[in-house]
C-alpha cells in the first residue's frame, strides 16, 4: 500500500509518498511550487497539473491530507482550502481513497502530542522513516508525516472516494 500525504498549499505544495511495511519506507517526497507573481487561476492550473502527474507516477491507494483548521491570515487559508479541493478532486478523480487529518491528529501520530513543533516532527519523520538526514524543506516533512498518520489509523478513516461517470 502506497500513502500519498499532502501538505497543502498554493505556493508550496508538500507531498510525501510512503509504502506500508515495518518500517515505512519512503518512496518520493518534496514541494509543488507555483509562483505568487501569476494570475490566481493560472497557478491553480499549474498546481492540478502537477498533482494529477504526482498521483500518476507514484499511483497511491490513499491520499491523506492535512485538514485546515484555522489561518490568522485570511489569503493564506483561501490558498489552502484551494490547493486542498485540487487535491482532493485529482485523488477522487485517479480512483485513490481519500483521508483527512488535523494537525493535531498528525502531531499526536508521529511525535506522540499534539503540541509537537515542525522541527521534533521532522525529526519523528526521519527516524520512522530510517533516513539519514531531514526532509527538507519542511513541506515535505509535513506531508511525510501526513502519509505516516494514516497509516497509524488504518484501518480507520479512510474512505473510498467514487464518482460515477468521471473518468482519469
Amino acid at each position: 500500500m502506497f500513502v500519498l500525504g499532502i501538505d497543502p498549499g498554493l505556493s508550496r505544495c508538500g507531498y510525501g509518498c510512503i509504502e506500508r511495511g515495518r518500517p515505512p519506507r519512503a518512496v518520493a517526497a518534496g514541494v509543488i511550487r507555483t509562483d505568487p507573481r501569476i494570475d490566481l487561476p493560472q497557478r491553480l492550473a499549474e498546481l492540478q497539473l502537477e498533482i494529477r502527474s504526482l498521483i500518476a507516477d507514484v499511483r497511491p491507494d490513499v491520499v491523506a491530507v492535512e485538514r485546515v483548521l484555522f489561518q490568522q491570515n485570511v489569503s493564506t487559508a483561501m490558498g489552502v482550502g484551494m490547493a486542498c479541493g485540487i487535491v482532493m478532486a485529482e485523488a477522487v478523480v485517479a480512483g485513490c481513497d481519500v483521508a483527512e487529518y488535523s494537525p493535531n491528529e498528525i502531531k499526536q501520530a508521529v511525535a506522540g502530542h499534539g503540541s509537537a513543533g515542525k522541527h521534533e516532527v521532522g525529526q519523528m519523520v526521519q527516524t520512522l522513516l530510517g533516513l539519514s538526514k531531514l526532509l527538507s524543506p519542511a513541506d515535505a516533512a509535513d506531508a511525510a508525516a501526513v502519509a505516516l498518520c494514516h497509516l497509524a489509523h488504518i484501518p480507520g478513516r479512510s474512505t473510498r472516494a467514487r464518482i460515477s461517470g468521471v473518468s482519469a
